[in-house]
């Protein structure tokens, strides 16, 4: 009996640090924006703990950026669906996770590039809501900053028969928008992820779009400075590419 124990607890422990392992790895993986690699590590540990909620987190974000990849519709929506659907269940574990509630709301900005007005209208309030809740928990949490960059861009950017359209038809405008906010989220996300390629062609983006004087000359700054940084993967190396078309 003693004998089996030692036996059941030396594979318990070899399993432990198989675990820690892997989690390093596709982390690692994760960094490098190596996403398939890392997938499939994160995927091989959520069938092995199901309520865990590191692996949960993390093939919630890699549902997300995969799916960004898939070349039909279909494919791209059930890759965010999955990542909601993950997202919600690592938030049910542990609410205090900023991580989750950050892949929630970047599953829902996916999502809704294929939603109807009314589901885009509900998911820009849930998504407001969830990049609130992942800062609380986690202040430093670069990529909700970006959400809520974009996402006050695009209130700002409704006009007035617009938001009076939304109001009538799917019960009222989000509250909030302007471009001084949108700003201000994606000088914060660069301050916290200097070497992210979006952050910066986003608030480039956000200065060509506010259109104040002086606005070209700084949007130009920000788009020259996406071409100055190393391209990890497709997406810089695309990012890159529509930069360099919209420097004047």
């Amino acid at each position: 009996m003693k004998k089996i124990t030692s036996v059941a607890l030396f594979l318990f422990s070899f399993s432990q640090i198989f675990a820690q392992t892997e989690l390093a790895a596709g982390l690692k993986l994760k960094s490098e924006k190596k996403w398939n690699e890392s997938f499939q590590i994160f995927q091989q540990l959520l069938k092995s703990d199901s309520n865990n909620v590191d692996y949960l987190t993390n093939t919630a974000y890699l549902y997300c950026k995969l799916g960004n990849l898939k070349s039909s519709e279909s494919e791209k929506q059930y890759f965010f669906h999955r990542a909601e659907y993950l997202s919600r269940k690592a938030i049910a574990l542990a609410n205090s996770s900023g991580q989750a509630h950050y892949n929630l709301a970047l599953a829902l900005g996916r999502i809704n590039e294929n939603a109807s007005s009314k589901q885009k209208i509900a998911n820009a309030k849930v998504i407001k809501l969830e990049c609130d809740e992942a800062i609380k928990y986690d202040p430093k949490l670069a990529g909700a900053y970006h959400i809520l960059g974009r996402w006050h861009r695009t209130i700002a950017n409704f006009n007035f028969i617009e938001k009076a359209a939304i109001n009538t038809l799917y019960g009222g405008v989000p509250e909030g928008g302007s471009y001084d906010s949108a700003i201000a989220n994606f000088t914060k996300a660069i301050a916290l992820e200097p070497d992210d390629i979006l952050h910066k062609f986003e608030l480039a983006e956000t200065y060509r779009e506010r259109n104040n004087k002086g606005d070209d000359i700084l949007s130009n700054v920000w788009f020259k400075k996406v071409l100055d940084m190393k391209a990890l993967d497709e997406s810089d190396k695309a990012y890159q590419k529509e930069a360099a078309s919209k420097i004047k």
